[in-house]
């Protein structure tokens, strides 16, 4: 709770930084896009338009053998029916093996500022959910709480609004979305949870997959533009996990979900900045891992705090940030029932590096992951290289 506290703070003391500073740049809305807004917003002669992006790491584990990996080739396709009416889609090779839609939807423009989406689409829970793109964040890999409090890339189908009020710099996104799956059926009598302690709920992406739904759940976000240099965001998720036909009546084949996130993001000059948090509440969960023999938490919590400076001149078409980041995220913030908070899930990144923009669209990246938890137990280091390109 004390680092929590002294995050916020660091959200409320950016934030009067930025009212304060007279030369600080606009952080354009229209420029803070991810790909699938940029063929929305892009003026193309064709009514087809055609981008890409994608990920080649090198991971070095201390004192292990190191892996390079195609990490992800994301191909992205939009078409415009007529001046309202667009599809976009994205389909994305993980490792080179793998093949997964990772969004598909119809967005249909009913009036200015005003839009109506449906299909297979992001959760828009923080940054990198919505802005994953190599080229906009800084580190090889993506903050760690983005992968189990979040979970990044965190899609699902549904459907809902989302638009801008420019006469007060806000800018909103509302869905209707089915839930994770929390339980399925094992095939030999019994119950598979999809949720745990370690991995958080990660295991409960549905990926548009063949969905199972009995309960729709509701998401909300709210972007603020209105100071120069500074963008903040408030994300919510309420509702339930979904479970099979074969085991939805089981006490415990469900849990209820509380999850909000705040965010900020930050531009003066030569230095950028960006925050998050994020906390999740989930009810029922002793019922649930006594039906599944799991050991999910009651609360899962989640922060970062970055800074990046370009050293390079003013006006050089290329960009090199040195970079800091510090998060703390844990899977069992609270634990409910006779479940004892595993300390070892309560972890700490420390991740510093370089990342070279060498042209725009390419970047090449550099950085070493100080790594540990609560728990004092060994955890590896790791040392990162990468090159990522959008387009």
């Amino acid at each position: 709770m004390k680092k929590s506290i002294i995050f916020l703070a660091l959200l409320v003391s950016t934030f009067a930084f930025a009212q304060t500073s007279t030369d600080s740049i606009q952080l354009d809305p229209q420029k803070q896009i991810n790909a699938a807004q940029r063929l929305l917003s892009g003026n193309y002669g064709s009514a087809v338009t055609v981008g890409a992006y994608g990920e080649m790491l090198y991971n070095q584990p201390n004192g292990q053998n190191g892996e390079l990996d195609v990490q992800r080739l994301v191909v992205l396709f939009g078409y415009r029916f007529d001046d309202r009416t667009q599809f976009v889609t994205e389909i994305e090779f993980e490792h080179v093996e793998e093949v997964y839609v990772e969004q598909a939807f119809v967005n249909y423009m009913a009036a200015p500022n005003f839009n109506i989406r449906g299909g297979l689409m992001l959760v828009p829970m923080g940054i990198i959910n919505e802005f994953h793109e190599p080229t906009t964040f800084n580190g090889t890999e993506r903050p760690a709480m983005d992968n189990v409090i979040v979970p990044t890339t965190w899609r699902e189908l549904g459907v809902g609004v989302t638009g801008r009020f420019n006469s007060i710099s806000l800018g909103y996104q509302a869905y209707i979305f089915n839930g994770f799956k929390s339980t399925e059926a094992d095939g030999e009598g019994g119950v598979t949870g999809m949720l745990r302690g370690s991995s958080g709920l990660r295991g409960g992406r549905q990926k548009g997959i063949q969905s199972t739904i009995n309960k729709p759940n509701l998401s909300t976000k709210l972007d603020y533009y209105g100071i120069p240099g500074l963008r903040l965001g408030f994300s919510t998720y309420l509702g339930r996990t979904q479970a099979e036909d074969d085991v939805q009546e089981l006490d415990g084949s469900d849990v209820g979900m509380a999850m909000f996130g705040l965010d900020a993001r930050y531009a003066y000059q030569k230095f950028t900045a960006r925050g998050q948090f994020v906390h999740a509440s989930l009810a029922d969960t002793e019922a649930y891992n006594n039906l599944t023999g799991n050991n999910l938490g009651s609360a899962l919590q989640g922060w970062y705090v970055e800074g990046a400076y370009n050293v390079l001149p003013f006006g050089n078409r290329q960009k090199l940030f040195a970079f800091v980041r510090y998060e703390n995220f844990d899977t069992h913030a609270s634990t409910a029932g006779n479940l004892l908070e595993n300390d070892a899930y309560n972890r700490t990144d420390v991740t510093t590096g370089l990342t070279y923009h060498i042209a725009p669209g390419v970047v090449v990246k550099g950085d070493y992951q100080f790594r540990s938890n609560a728990a004092d137990s060994d955890v590896t280091d790791l040392l990162n290289f990468g090159i990522g390109v959008w387009f």
